[in-house]
Protein backbone atom coordinates (compact mmCIF):
# COMPACT_ATOMS: atom_id res chain seq x y z
CA UNK A 1 0.00 0.00 0.00
CA UNK A 2 1.47 3.34 -1.06
CA UNK A 3 1.62 6.41 1.15
CA UNK A 4 -0.98 8.14 -1.03
CA UNK A 5 -3.44 5.30 -0.43
CA UNK A 6 -2.75 5.36 3.31
CA UNK A 7 -3.66 9.05 3.41
CA UNK A 8 -6.66 8.49 1.15
CA UNK A 9 -8.02 5.79 3.46
CA UNK A 10 -7.65 8.14 6.42
CA UNK A 11 -9.52 10.83 4.49
CA UNK A 12 -12.43 8.56 3.54
CA UNK A 13 -12.67 7.25 7.11
CA UNK A 14 -12.81 10.83 8.38
CA UNK A 15 -15.55 11.66 5.86
CA UNK A 16 -17.59 8.72 7.10
CA UNK A 17 -17.11 9.88 10.68
CA UNK A 18 -18.52 13.29 9.76
CA UNK A 19 -21.49 11.94 7.81
CA UNK A 20 -24.99 11.66 9.23
CA UNK A 21 -27.75 9.27 8.26
CA UNK A 22 -25.44 6.34 7.56
CA UNK A 23 -27.62 3.24 7.74
CA UNK A 24 -27.46 -0.25 6.29
CA UNK A 25 -28.95 0.92 2.98
CA UNK A 26 -26.11 3.41 2.58
CA UNK A 27 -23.63 0.59 3.16
CA UNK A 28 -25.48 -1.50 0.57
CA UNK A 29 -25.30 1.34 -1.96
CA UNK A 30 -21.59 1.80 -1.32
CA UNK A 31 -20.92 -1.90 -1.89
CA UNK A 32 -22.89 -1.75 -5.15
CA UNK A 33 -20.94 1.31 -6.27
CA UNK A 34 -17.63 -0.36 -5.43
CA UNK A 35 -18.63 -3.36 -7.55
CA UNK A 36 -19.61 -1.11 -10.45
CA UNK A 37 -16.32 0.77 -10.29
CA UNK A 38 -14.33 -2.44 -9.93
CA UNK A 39 -16.08 -4.05 -12.90
CA UNK A 40 -15.45 -1.11 -15.26
CA UNK A 41 -11.82 -0.27 -15.90
CA UNK A 42 -12.68 2.95 -17.72
CA UNK A 43 -14.71 4.17 -14.74
CA UNK A 44 -12.13 3.17 -12.13
CA UNK A 45 -9.40 4.77 -14.22
CA UNK A 46 -11.31 8.03 -14.52
CA UNK A 47 -12.12 8.20 -10.82
CA UNK A 48 -8.54 7.38 -9.75
CA UNK A 49 -6.87 9.74 -12.23
CA UNK A 50 -4.87 12.08 -10.01
CA UNK A 51 -4.10 14.28 -13.03
CA UNK A 52 -7.78 15.18 -13.27
CA UNK A 53 -9.18 17.90 -11.04
CA UNK A 54 -11.15 16.66 -8.05
CA UNK A 55 -14.16 18.58 -9.34
CA UNK A 56 -14.00 16.59 -12.57
CA UNK A 57 -13.90 13.31 -10.66
CA UNK A 58 -16.80 14.47 -8.50
CA UNK A 59 -18.78 15.20 -11.68
CA UNK A 60 -18.19 11.63 -12.85
CA UNK A 61 -19.63 10.36 -9.56
CA UNK A 62 -22.64 12.65 -9.92
CA UNK A 63 -23.23 11.63 -13.54
CA UNK A 64 -22.92 7.88 -12.90
CA UNK A 65 -24.42 7.51 -9.43
CA UNK A 66 -26.27 10.73 -8.64
CA UNK A 67 -29.70 9.58 -9.78
CA UNK A 68 -29.42 6.07 -8.34
CA UNK A 69 -28.00 6.62 -4.86
CA UNK A 70 -29.04 8.63 -1.84
CA UNK A 71 -27.28 11.97 -1.25
CA UNK A 72 -25.23 10.69 1.70
CA UNK A 73 -23.91 7.79 -0.41
CA UNK A 74 -23.02 10.13 -3.28
CA UNK A 75 -21.32 12.49 -0.82
CA UNK A 76 -19.18 9.68 0.61
CA UNK A 77 -18.24 8.43 -2.85
CA UNK A 78 -17.31 11.96 -3.86
CA UNK A 79 -15.12 12.32 -0.79
CA UNK A 80 -13.38 9.05 -1.62
CA UNK A 81 -12.62 9.84 -5.26
CA UNK A 82 -11.46 13.32 -4.32
CA UNK A 83 -8.56 11.69 -2.49
CA UNK A 84 -5.32 10.78 -4.25
CA UNK A 85 -4.85 7.01 -4.55
CA UNK A 86 -1.69 5.11 -5.45
CA UNK A 87 -3.59 3.11 -8.09
CA UNK A 88 -7.08 2.45 -9.43
CA UNK A 89 -7.01 -0.95 -7.72
CA UNK A 90 -6.24 0.71 -4.38
CA UNK A 91 -9.17 3.06 -4.90
CA UNK A 92 -11.55 0.13 -5.49
CA UNK A 93 -10.22 -1.49 -2.32
CA UNK A 94 -10.77 1.83 -0.54
CA UNK A 95 -14.40 2.05 -1.71
CA UNK A 96 -14.96 -1.49 -0.48
CA UNK A 97 -13.42 -0.62 2.89
CA UNK A 98 -15.65 2.45 3.09
CA UNK A 99 -18.69 0.22 2.58
CA UNK A 100 -17.53 -2.19 5.29
CA UNK A 101 -17.02 0.68 7.71
CA UNK A 102 -20.46 2.06 6.85
CA UNK A 103 -22.02 -1.32 7.68
CA UNK A 104 -20.25 -1.28 11.04
CA UNK A 105 -21.51 2.25 11.71
CA UNK A 106 -25.04 1.29 10.71
CA UNK A 107 -25.31 -1.46 13.35
CA UNK A 108 -23.09 -0.39 16.25
CA UNK A 109 -24.63 -2.84 18.71
CA UNK A 110 -24.27 -5.92 16.51
CA UNK A 111 -21.34 -8.29 17.18
CA UNK A 112 -20.21 -8.06 13.56
CA UNK A 113 -16.57 -9.03 14.16
CA UNK A 114 -17.61 -12.18 16.00
CA UNK A 115 -20.14 -13.08 13.31
CA UNK A 116 -17.53 -12.64 10.58
CA UNK A 117 -15.10 -14.79 12.54
CA UNK A 118 -17.65 -17.56 13.00
CA UNK A 119 -18.44 -17.51 9.28
CA UNK A 120 -14.72 -17.72 8.49
CA UNK A 121 -14.43 -20.80 10.71
CA UNK A 122 -17.44 -22.35 8.98
CA UNK A 123 -15.75 -21.84 5.62
CA UNK A 124 -12.46 -23.26 6.94
CA UNK A 125 -14.23 -26.39 8.13
CA UNK A 126 -16.20 -26.91 4.90
CA UNK A 127 -13.98 -27.21 1.81
CA UNK A 128 -17.02 -27.60 -0.47
CA UNK A 129 -18.45 -24.31 0.77
CA UNK A 130 -15.11 -22.58 0.30
CA UNK A 131 -14.93 -23.94 -3.25
CA UNK A 132 -18.50 -22.85 -4.03
CA UNK A 133 -17.88 -19.32 -2.81
CA UNK A 134 -14.37 -19.00 -4.20
CA UNK A 135 -14.74 -20.56 -7.64
CA UNK A 136 -14.03 -18.20 -10.53
CA UNK A 137 -16.66 -20.01 -12.57
CA UNK A 138 -19.54 -19.41 -10.18
CA UNK A 139 -22.18 -16.76 -10.76
CA UNK A 140 -21.56 -13.75 -8.51
CA UNK A 141 -25.22 -13.19 -7.60
CA UNK A 142 -25.62 -16.90 -6.80
CA UNK A 143 -22.70 -16.67 -4.36
CA UNK A 144 -24.31 -13.68 -2.68
CA UNK A 145 -27.63 -15.53 -2.46
CA UNK A 146 -25.90 -18.56 -0.92
CA UNK A 147 -24.36 -16.37 1.80
CA UNK A 148 -27.76 -14.77 2.47
CA UNK A 149 -29.29 -18.23 2.87
CA UNK A 150 -26.55 -19.37 5.25
CA UNK A 151 -26.56 -16.27 7.44
CA UNK A 152 -30.20 -15.18 7.50
CA UNK A 153 -31.45 -15.58 11.05
CA UNK A 154 -27.95 -16.41 12.28
CA UNK A 155 -26.10 -13.11 11.86
CA UNK A 156 -26.78 -9.40 11.80
CA UNK A 157 -27.80 -7.70 8.57
CA UNK A 158 -24.46 -5.90 8.59
CA UNK A 159 -22.43 -9.13 8.67
CA UNK A 160 -24.66 -10.70 6.04
CA UNK A 161 -24.29 -7.69 3.75
CA UNK A 162 -20.51 -7.57 4.16
CA UNK A 163 -19.94 -11.24 3.34
CA UNK A 164 -22.49 -11.48 0.52
CA UNK A 165 -21.02 -8.35 -1.09
CA UNK A 166 -17.40 -9.45 -0.80
CA UNK A 167 -17.90 -12.90 -2.33
CA UNK A 168 -19.49 -11.28 -5.38
CA UNK A 169 -16.29 -9.41 -6.24
CA UNK A 170 -13.31 -11.31 -4.78
CA UNK A 171 -10.70 -9.80 -7.13
CA UNK A 172 -8.27 -12.73 -6.83
CA UNK A 173 -8.67 -12.99 -3.04
CA UNK A 174 -9.64 -16.12 -1.11
CA UNK A 175 -12.89 -16.10 0.85
CA UNK A 176 -11.20 -16.38 4.24
CA UNK A 177 -8.83 -13.56 3.30
CA UNK A 178 -11.80 -11.36 2.38
CA UNK A 179 -13.58 -12.07 5.66
CA UNK A 180 -10.43 -11.66 7.78
CA UNK A 181 -9.78 -8.25 6.26
CA UNK A 182 -13.40 -7.22 6.82
CA UNK A 183 -13.14 -8.31 10.44
CA UNK A 184 -10.03 -6.13 10.85
CA UNK A 185 -11.76 -3.12 9.26
CA UNK A 186 -14.88 -3.45 11.42
CA UNK A 187 -12.77 -3.72 14.57
CA UNK A 188 -10.73 -0.68 13.57
CA UNK A 189 -13.89 1.32 12.91
CA UNK A 190 -14.98 0.49 16.45
CA UNK A 191 -11.66 1.47 17.98
CA UNK A 192 -10.25 -1.95 18.69
CA UNK A 193 -8.25 -4.75 17.13
CA UNK A 194 -8.88 -8.48 16.91
CA UNK A 195 -6.63 -11.32 18.06
CA UNK A 196 -7.12 -14.93 17.00
CA UNK A 197 -6.01 -17.28 19.77
CA UNK A 198 -5.44 -20.97 19.07
CA UNK A 199 -5.29 -23.45 21.95
CA UNK A 200 -5.52 -27.21 22.33
CA UNK A 201 -8.55 -26.95 24.62
CA UNK A 202 -11.24 -24.28 25.05
CA UNK A 203 -10.15 -21.28 27.13
CA UNK A 204 -12.26 -20.27 30.12
CA UNK A 205 -13.92 -16.86 30.21
CA UNK A 206 -11.44 -15.78 32.88
CA UNK A 207 -8.50 -16.82 30.69
CA UNK A 208 -9.92 -14.94 27.70
CA UNK A 209 -10.43 -11.82 29.82
CA UNK A 210 -6.87 -11.97 31.21
CA UNK A 211 -5.41 -12.48 27.75
CA UNK A 212 -7.47 -9.60 26.36
CA UNK A 213 -6.28 -7.30 29.16
CA UNK A 214 -2.64 -8.30 28.62
CA UNK A 215 -2.79 -7.79 24.85
CA UNK A 216 -4.71 -4.51 25.20
CA UNK A 217 -1.97 -3.17 27.46
CA UNK A 218 0.76 -4.36 25.10
CA UNK A 219 -0.83 -2.90 21.94
CA UNK A 220 -2.30 0.22 23.49
CA UNK A 221 -5.82 -0.45 22.23
CA UNK A 222 -8.78 -2.64 23.11
CA UNK A 223 -8.18 -6.19 21.85
CA UNK A 224 -11.12 -8.51 21.18
CA UNK A 225 -10.36 -12.23 21.35
CA UNK A 226 -11.52 -14.88 18.91
CA UNK A 227 -10.67 -18.41 20.01
CA UNK A 228 -9.92 -21.49 17.92
CA UNK A 229 -9.56 -24.98 19.37
CA UNK A 230 -6.68 -26.70 17.56
CA UNK A 231 -5.43 -30.00 19.04
CA UNK A 232 -2.21 -29.64 17.03
CA UNK A 233 -1.16 -26.85 19.41
CA UNK A 234 -0.84 -29.58 22.14
CA UNK A 235 -0.56 -26.98 24.92
CA UNK A 236 -0.07 -23.26 25.45
CA UNK A 237 -1.46 -20.75 22.96
CA UNK A 238 -0.73 -19.18 19.61
CA UNK A 239 -1.86 -15.57 19.18
CA UNK A 240 -2.15 -13.73 15.89
CA UNK A 241 -2.88 -9.99 15.68
CA UNK A 242 -2.71 -8.67 12.12
CA UNK A 243 0.80 -9.63 10.98
CA UNK A 244 2.11 -10.30 14.50
CA UNK A 245 2.29 -13.86 15.81
CA UNK A 246 3.01 -14.67 19.44
CA UNK A 247 3.67 -18.40 19.57
CA UNK A 248 3.81 -19.92 23.06
CA UNK A 249 2.51 -23.31 21.98
CA UNK A 250 3.99 -26.61 23.08
CA UNK A 251 4.00 -27.82 19.48
CA UNK A 252 6.34 -25.02 18.44
CA UNK A 253 8.63 -25.60 21.42
CA UNK A 254 8.85 -29.29 20.50
CA UNK A 255 9.57 -28.43 16.88
CA UNK A 256 12.35 -26.06 17.99
CA UNK A 257 13.78 -28.74 20.26
CA UNK A 258 13.76 -31.33 17.47
CA UNK A 259 15.50 -28.87 15.17
CA UNK A 260 18.23 -28.17 17.73
CA UNK A 261 18.76 -31.88 18.36
CA UNK A 262 18.94 -32.57 14.63
CA UNK A 263 21.46 -29.76 14.15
Amino acid sequence: MGSATTQALAGTTAALGSASGVDIDVARELFAAARSVGDTSALSGALADSAAASAARAKVVADVFGAALRPVSVSLLTAAVSERWSSASDMVDGLEELAIRAAAVAEPASPVEDELFRFSRTVAENPELELALGSRLGDASAKGALVDTLLTGRSSEAARLIVSSLVQQPRERRVRQLVANAMRVVADQRGRTVATVSSAAPLSDAQVQRLSATLSKRYGTEVAINTVVDPAVIGGVRVQIANDVIDASVSTRLADLRQRLAG
